[in-house]
Order: structure tokens, then C-alpha cells, then sequence
């Protein structure tokens, strides 16, 4: 839902319930690395008292603080552009001139799609091209070493606890091996899901084009999407989009890459 890029959804939603005991290295905002092996053992502790298994704890003890994660997380500029520069910024014109190559390219699989879930081809593929190039920019960071660093760092360390939970245990389930590479924030796959979203709504292997466009489907029409509706602003199925990533240059962006991949102006 990740480059700096735009973070996938709930990169920008904030607050799942943060463990108890962490509060006081979460509060030394800009502690560093220093203590992040200590609040390691802790987080591993109550993780291990939450039933995480051996596999995924032993994954957990040997995630390293990722200071390019905390870098681009301080660094997050191009949201405050206006509309027209962020396209600018992010190529929409390019995304939606491969984009519709996509459509044709696809369109079985977009037409199976939009028969299960109601989607149409257009604002997937907006998504997957801002997302990650079309599955070419998938990030290479650690994903366990850039959440645990998020889990530990000061500024969202209950949202991010709750992804590292998520990670740990998709680790344990063997849905994603404990060196699985990301983007910057954990993001992974070619729609750039975060690990709780992976399992809330992940379907088939988000690695791949139809895993990751079939598992965005799944999400837009969790988060109310009806088929045949429109998806402008206004619309009923932007509200759909909203819920896909909080930036509201990136959510107009998406409406407008995909109206026009699916052949409006």
C-alpha cells in the first residue's frame, strides 16, 4: 500500500494499540541506534509471551537498525507538492502511457478481476505504477529491519508495533521469508502492501503482477468500492481510494491516471 515514495495506506494512519513497556524508549525521540538491541530483547519478550514462534523471534534478533528507513521517513517532500507537480513529479504521464499498454497487455486478467470484485482496470493500474514502476521498483531493504526500526523509532511506534507484529507473523506462517526485501517503510510486492495489510487482504503472492492487482482489488472493494460506480472525487468509489493511501495529492492522482488508462480525459 512504498523509492521515498508514497507510503502504501496505512503508512499515514495512525494507531493501532502500542505493547505496554515501550513507551519510554519510544519517548527518547532521536535516541538512534543506541538502544535498539536492548528494546530488541524486550519487544522479543513480550512477542514470545504473545506466541510468536522461534522462527520469526530469531528473524526478529537479527534485524539491524535501518537509518535509511529513519532518513527518507524525515524526508517525506512530496506530498506537500500541489497537484499538478506531484504528477509532474511522479510521471503520471508515463504511467499512463505504459499503463494502457498494461490494460491491453492484461486483459484477461483485468477483466476476471473487475467480474470478481468490481474494480476496473484503470485505477489498478494507476496504483501499480505509482506503486512500484510496474513491479520494477519494489524496493531493496530488509523489511523486518525497516518496521522494527519504525516499531522502535519516536514518531509512530503503535502503528508500526502492529506491523511488526503482522511481519512476524507472516514469517511464521512461511508467507514471506525472514529476508524478504521492501521499500523504505516494509512495503512489499508490486502494489507495495505493509504486513498487516498483506494479511488482511493479501491474496496469491503479492510478487507478482496478478497476486498484488488482485490483492488491490480485494482491499478497494473491502473499503466499500461498488462496481459500476465512479471513482472521481465526489464519486462513491473515491472514497475507496481515500482509504488506499491518506495524501490527497496521491489520491487524485490515482482517480485521474486511472480515468484516464481506462480511456476518459
Amino acid at each position: 500500500m512504498t523509492k521515498s515514495k508514497s507510503l502504501t495506506i496505512a503508512t499515514f494512519l495512525l494507531l493501532p494499540i502500542f505493547v505496554s513497556g515501550y513507551h519510554a524508549h519510544a519517548a527518547q525521540c532521536g535516541n538512534g541506534p543506541a538502544g535498539f538491541e536492548t528494546w530488541k530483547q524486550q519487544f522479543a519478550g513480550e512477542a514470545r509471551a504473545k506466541g510468536v514462534g522461534g522462527n520469526a523471534l530469531s528473524a526478529l534478533m537479527g534485524a539491524s537498525y535501518a537509518q535509511a528507513t529513519i532518513n527518507a521517513d524525515r524526508s517525506l517532500h512530496s506530498f506537500k507538492l500541489s497537484l499538478d507537480q506531484f504528477m509532474v513529479k511522479r510521471g503520471a504521464a508515463a504511467v499512463v502511457a505504459r499503463g494502457r499498454g498494461m490494460k491491453q497487455k492484461n486483459a484477461a486478467l483485468f477483466a476476471s478481476i473487475e467480474q470478481r470484485y468490481g474494480v476496473p482496470a484503470g485505477p489498478l493500474i494507476a496504483i501499480w505504477g505509482m506503486e512500484s514502476a510496474f513491479g520494477s521498483q519494489r524496493g531493496n531493504q530488509n523489511m523486518l529491519s525497516s518496521i522494527a526500526t519504525l516499531a522502535y523509532d519516536c514518531r509512530r511506534p503503535e502503528y508500526f508495533t502492529d506491523q511488526l507484529y503482522a511481519a512476524l507473523k507472516l514469517i511464521d506462517r512461511g508467507t514471506v521469508a525472514a529476508g524478504q526485501r521492501g521499500s523504505m517503510h516494509g512495503e512489499i510486492g508490486q502494489t507495495q502492501f505493509l504486513p498487516k495489510t498483506m494479511l488482511e487482504y493479501g491474496v496469491g503472492n503479492l510478487e507478482s503482477a496478478s497476486g498484488a492487482l488482485t490483492s488491490t482489488a480485494n482491499f478497494l472493494k473491502a473499503h466499500g468500492w461498488r462496481a459500476g460506480a465512479g471513482y472521481q472525487p465526489g464519486e462513491p468509489n473515491f472514497a475507496a481510494i481515500e482509504a488506499w493511501n491518506a495524501a490527497q495529492v496521491y489520491q487524485k492522482a490515482i482517480a485521474i491516471m486511472g480515468r484516464q488508462i481506462d480511456g476518459g480525459g
